[in-house]
C-alpha cells in the first residue's frame, strides 16, 4: 500500500510541475526547440522555478516508492499525472471540466486498476543485473530516444509544412517520456542498494546517470512544449514513460507478472488507459494557447483536416 501512496503523491507533484511549467511557457511566444537560449528566460521565472521544484519533489517521492515497490507498479501509477494536471489546470486557467473529461478520468482510473490487478508485478532485483545487461538496455533506450529526436528535428526543419510543429512536439514528447522512464530505471538501480547504507547509494553509478538523464529529459520536455501544441506532445509523453518502465521491470530486473488470461485482461486495462489519455490530451484545459501561437495552431488544425 505504501508503494501506491508514494507513487500517487509523486504523480500529484508531477501534475503541479506540468501546470506551472505550462503557465510559464505561455509567456515565451514564438515556438522553438532544442536551444538553450529558449530555456534561459525560464530560469528567471518564479512560476517555472516552482514547477522545477515540484519536479524535484516528484523525483524524491518516486525514489521512495521505487525503494519499497516494483518498477512495473510505480511507473504505471504515474499516468495519474494527466487527470490530476487536468483538475489543477481547471483551477489555474479558470476552465471547466465537462462530461468527457470526467469520463476519461474514471476510464484511466479503472484501466490502471485493472491492469495492475491482473499483472500483479512483484519481485525482481536490480542488484542482480549484470553490467552487460545494464549497458545493452541503456543503449537500446537511448537509441529509441535519439531516433525520435532525430525524426522530430527533421519534422521541425520542414517549416513550410503547417503540421510540422505538431509532429516535432509528438516526437520530442516520446523522447522525453522514454528518458524519464530510463531515469526511473536508473533510480531503481540506485535505490536498490539502500540496504547497504546511504553511502552505497551515493557511490552507485546509476544515481549520477539518472541525474544526467533527467536533465536531458527536462530539456526535451521544454522542446516539446515549444515545438508545437501540447495535445501533440502529451500522449507520447504520458504513455512512453510507464510503457518503457514496465519493459525494464519485467525484462531487465526480472519482475514477475501473471500470464495467461491475466495478460489479456491487463491489455484491456492498458487499452482503456491509452484511449483515455488520447481523449484527455485534446481537452481545452491542456491546449491553452497564447495570442502568438493561436494562428499557427489554427494552421496545423487546417492541415490535419486536409489530410
Amino acid at each position: 500500500m505504501l508503494t501506491y501512496v508514494l507513487a500517487l503523491l509523486a504523480a500529484c507533484a508531477n501534475a503541479a510541475a506540468s501546470v506551472l511549467q505550462r503557465k510559464a511557457n505561455r509567456g515565451l511566444g514564438e515556438h522553438g526547440s532544442l536551444s538553450l537560449t529558449r530555456v534561459a528566460p525560464l530560469l528567471r521565472d518564479p512560476v517555472w522555478i516552482c514547477g522545477f521544484l515540484a519536479v524535484i519533489a516528484g523525483f524524491v517521492l518516486q525514489a521512495a516508492a521505487l525503494t519499497v515497490g516494483a518498477l512495473a507498479v510505480v511507473e504505471p501509477v504515474l499516468v495519474c499525472e494527466l487527470p490530476l494536471a487536468l483538475l489543477l489546470a481547471s483551477r489555474v486557467f479558470h476552465g471547466r471540466l465537462h462530461r468527457r473529461e470526467w469520463a476519461c478520468v474514471l476510464g484511466m482510473t479503472a484501466g490502471l486498476a485493472v491492469m495492475l490487478y491482473f499483472l500483479a508485478p512483484a519481485g525482481g532485483d536490480a542488484n542482480r543485473v549484470s553490467p552487460y545487461v545494464w549497458l545493452t538496455a541503456v543503449l537500446l533506450t537511448l537509441a529509441v530516444a535519439g531516433g525520435t529526436v532525430a525524426w522530430g528535428r527533421r519534422a521541425e526543419s520542414a517549416g513550410d509544412d503547417p503540421a510540422s510543429g505538431s509532429r516535432a512536439a509528438a516526437a520530442f514528447g516520446v523522447a522525453a517520456g522514454s528518458l524519464f522512464g530510463l531515469a526511473a530505471a536508473l533510480m531503481k538501480g540506485a535505490m536498490s542498494r539502500y540496504t547497504d547504507g546511504f553511502t552505497a547509494i551515493l557511490t552507485a553509478w546509476q544515481l549520477y546517470a539518472m541525474a544526467v538523464t533527467g536533465l536531458v529529459a527536462m530539456f526535451l520536455l521544454q522542446s516539446a512544449m515549444h515545438a508545437g501544441r501540447l495535445l501533440a506532445a502529451q500522449p507520447g509523453l504520458t504513455l512512453s514513460d510507464p510503457l518503457l518502465s514496465v519493459l525494464w521491470g519485467v525484462l531487465v530486473f526480472g519482475e514477475n507478472v501473471r500470464g495467461g488470461w491475466n495478460t489479456a485482461f491487463a491489455l484491456l486495462g492498458a487499452a482503456l488507459i491509452v484511449a483515455s489519455v488520447l481523449v484527455l490530451a485534446r481537452s481545452p484545459l491542456l491546449t491553452v494557447e497564447t495570442e502568438e501561437t493561436a494562428p499557427r495552431a489554427r494552421a496545423e488544425d487546417a492541415a490535419a483536416r486536409r489530410t
